[in-house]
């Protein structure tokens, strides 16, 4: 694709973008004809304009950072955090692990190849929390719905749990809590070196991770924006400033224990954060909802199960939970 072509496909995806809101408005109270001041028409406008919005900044984030992992892959990671000590190492992994690729199919293999590579077990576990709390789909989008101020607070707290979690169980010593197989099997390899790629490739590497990426993860894209509708539309503004306003001192446990067993991605369960804000939640609450379903998720934890034993399992989701709680009451107490 040459670069004229990218120019003029980025002007035709502004110009559609800016005209979302008006025309989500159009169908809503025009075509359809719905009355504004009635929850079905709240909840039908909202749908209308997120869904489209949510899927437009998904293909751009994914198309970028498709590009960007052509460059970056999983076997690079490994070897720069071979050998790394204790903190600097559970820094930089957290660190890589923002635009590494990493999917909960994957979990076990990078596990093995860090592990085997000699990359420190707290060090590794820094980089597989990172990866999937600290999104970068999640970063982008809450930084367009949301502003800065939550992209970076999203971005610094994600990062520092995944930075103490895997800094405390590395000083926990608790390798023999790995399975045994896992030393004794060579290094899977994972993913495939790409050094000298052409740019055509590069961007044809992005094209392709829009193709896998989004045709996976639309349907909870949809299921997300519907979500969040009817929570917009139809939920009482009193009722969630007061199940999971910063005044109730158990809503961020709650709202991890709710958010641990969903099955979901950033892409899912950003509408659902955006209604929840937008009725009154506490932005403390809703960002521990939101991290305990993307970095805690059961599937994720049933997966590593192959590689680590009941009891690493157990401090691995009871430290990342108790950050995940700490940043809920911080940002509760702060941001009142």
């Amino acid at each position: 694709m040459r670069i004229g072509a990218l120019v003029a496909i980025a002007l035709a995806w502004c110009a559609v973008y800016i005209l979302l809101q008006p025309v989500a408005m159009w169908l809503t109270y025009s075509l359809i004809g719905l009355d504004k001041s009635t929850h079905l028409g709240a909840s039908v406008e909202f749908f209308l304009f997120e869904t489209p919005k949510v899927l437009m900044l998904l293909v751009l984030i994914v198309f970028v950072v498709g590009i960007i992992r052509s460059f970056f892959t999983a076997e690079k990671t490994r070897q720069i955090l071979a050998g790394r000590r204790l903190f600097v190492g559970n820094v930089l992994a957290a660190l890589l692990g923002i635009p590494t690729p990493f999917c909960s199919c994957s979990a076990v293999p990078l596990f093995m190849g860090f592990v085997q590579a000699g990359v420190p077990l707290g060090v590794t576990l820094s980089f597989l929390i990172a990866a999937p709390m600290v999104n970068e789909v999640a970063l982008v989008m809450l930084f367009g719905m949301f502003g800065v101020k939550v992209a970076a607070l999203y971005l610094v707290t994600g990062l520092v749990i995944a930075i103490l979690a895997g800094w405390v169980i590395g000083l926990l010593k608790m390798e023999r809590h790995v399975e045994g197989w896992v030393y004794e099997m060579q290094a899977a390899q994972c993913c495939i070196e790409q050094e000298s790629l052409t740019w055509a490739a590069r961007i044809e590497a992005g094209r392709t991770a829009v193709r896998e990426i989004v045709g996976k993860v639309w349907p909870y894209l949809l299921v997300g924006v519907a979500v969040g509708s009817g929570i917009h539309g139809y939920m009482p503004e009193g009722l969630l400033a007061g199940v999971m306003g910063a005044k109730a001192w158990w809503s961020v446990p709650a709202a991890v224990a709710i958010g641990i067993p969903m099955y979901s991605n950033a892409a899912g369960v950003i509408p659902i954060v955006k209604a929840l804000l937008e009725k009154g939640a506490a932005l403390g609450t809703v960002l521990a909802f939101m991290m305990a379903v993307i970095a805690l998720s059961l599937p994720e934890m049933v997966i590593l199960r192959k590689v680590l034993k009941p009891r690493l399992i157990g401090a691995f989701v009871g430290i990342v939970a108790v950050g995940i709680l700490i940043v809920g009451y911080l940002f509760n107490a702060v941001l009142r």
